[in-house]
């Protein structure tokens, strides 16, 4: 049995995880687990990254007795750090639901066409962007970008703390908007246009490269050996799509958490007038893949009503809000859960109604009834999301492969089979562990190629397949549905 460990990041929570592989099995052993708060001090919302560095190096050290041969560490995409020129970080990292970004889409495009913007990286537009966040500070504290001698996305910097390496790992670079994915460059003409300093941006490297090992003061620090630090793919959604269990090349995966990233996979990136008008984004995958999806709002909405609910002492289990949905009337209300107002945290439950009062809806009276909208709105919009892409495609897609944290509720991958009126089959759970897992093992010449990869993980997870059911009142509510959004 060969060891790995994989330091896999969500945006509220982490873990470290070893993962063994025996020849034919991928097994994974939870060893810490650990919250991930922001911070907000005045009015900024600050991810606490001397924090993580911290539980990373405890998992470090639970690591100890499994002897693992190597680390990697995947996180969510857009959010960087900034090192000055001795290397010294400059503050913490701003989060992206941070208000810095209000209205920098529009600034942008005052210095740069849409439609040149995106046939030059790609990407979707979202104001959280790592983008349009440099261009807030480019306007409001110009003195920071000043001092600024290098830019590092999350995975990058959590492994400079590490090994001492500046890399911009392929797969979170493509996340930043200013990521050239059909030549795997930095979009110089994107930095020109916005006046932003492309000096800072630090090289670019492939996805499951080794890229450093672990620093002297770091193994002496934790007394732990020096071990390879191997970029696999920073971006928690790529090692995810890398776990996708296909066994065909035309694929339709989401993976479920926080966000919804629902999309296919391309040996190349489609950046055309459909796809532009479409705002779909083409991020970098292992091996040169093309992930061409959509991001849309996900697991947040319940996350955050959630916690809502427990601040007016409701404290109910995950379960038990899935419970409540199933027993609440199907099909009373909808909301387009990519709608500005859900993006910031706060009061889910309260702008859920507010909606459904705007656009002439019955509002939920409830938190099942809540619950319920949440459900099946993200339902109908992976309906939506699986259309754009097929549109663009050319392609039909029998089989949606859900994988990630929101595989475990088993109501929503129904109404999403039933929504799509497709199959879906639904895991592995630990999706974005099993990809880290198994590219840090390609990277070591364990595993041959992505594709033995899917099929080992395959081999090591169950998996639940749910049927769609032919009912006619699914396609009475996408209608709703599509003219809900047609009057935002």
């Amino acid at each position: 049995m060969k060891n790995v460990l994989a330091i896999d990041l969500g945006a509220s929570s982490g873990r470290a995880i070893v993962g063994g592989f025996d020849g034919e099995k991928i097994t994974l052993t939870e060893i810490h687990r650990f919250s991930n708060d922001p911070v907000i001090v005045g009015d900024t919302m600050y991810w606490d990254i001397l924090r993580l560095l911290h539980e990373i190096k405890q998992g470090l050290i639970k690591a100890k007795p499994y002897n693992v041969q190597g680390l990697a560490i995947d996180t969510w995409g857009v959010d960087f750090g900034l090192l000055d020129k001795d290397g010294r970080l400059l503050e913490n990292p701003v989060h992206y639901r941070d208000r810095r970004t209000e209205g920098m889409l529009e600034r942008a495009f005052e210095r740069l066409d849409k439609n040149e913007f995106y046939a030059q990286t790609g990407n979707q537009f979202m104001e959280i962007n790592t983008a349009f966040q440099l261009l807030s500070l480019a306007e409001t504290r110009p003195e920071l970008l000043e001092r600024a001698e290098t830019l590092l996305m999350i995975p990058d910097l959590l492994c400079y703390f590490l090994c001492g390496e500046k890399n911009a790992e392929a797969s979170i670079a493509s996340t930043t908007q200013l990521f050239d994915s059909e030549n795997m460059r930095w979009a110089d003409g994107v930095f020109e246009k916005l006046g932003l300093k492309r000096e800072i941006m630090p090289k670019i490297v492939k996805s499951g490269n080794v890229v450093g090992e672990l620093s002297q003061s770091i193994c002496e620090e934790l007394d732990v050996k020096p071990i390879k630090v191997i970029a696999v793919c920073g971006h928690d959604t790529q090692c995810a799509q890398a776990a996708v269990p296909s066994v065909s090349e035309k694929l339709l995966f989401l993976s479920s958490g926080t966000w919804s990233l629902l999309g296919t996979e391309l040996k190349k990136p489609l950046i055309n007038e459909q796809s532009f008008a479409l705002n779909i984004t083409n991020e970098c995958g292992y091996g040169g893949r093309i992930s061409f999806l959509k991001n849309i709002i996900g697991l947040w909405l319940i996350q955050e009503s959630r916690r809502r609910w427990i601040r007016e002492g409701r404290e109910y289990s995950f379960a038990e809000l899935e419970k409540m949905a199933r027993a609440s009337r199907p099909f009373k209300c909808f909301i387009d859960p990519d709608a500005p107002e859900f993006t910031p945290s706060g009061d889910i439950p309260s702008r859920i109604k507010a909606y459904c009062a705007r656009t002439g809806q019955e509002q939920p009276e409830t938190d099942g009834e809540v619950m319920r909208c949440i459900y099946e709105s993200l339902a109908l919009k992976y309906r939506f999301a699986k259309e754009q892409l097929e549109e663009c495609t050319g392609d039909r897609y029998d089989t949606l492969y859900i994988v990630g944290g929101g595989t475990k509720d088993t109501f929503l991958s129904q109404l999403t089979a039933c929504a799509c009126g497709c199959r879906v089959s639904a895991g592995p759970i630990e999706a974005t562990a099993y990809g880290n897992i198994a590219l840090q093992f390609i990277a070591q010449g364990d595993i041959d190629d992505l594709e033995r990869a899917r099929k080992i993980i395959r081999g090591s997870e169950e998996i639940e397949m749910f049927e769609a059911v032919d009912d006619e009142e699914w396609g009475r509510a996408y209608e709703r549905f599509l003219q809900l959004i047609g009057s935002r």
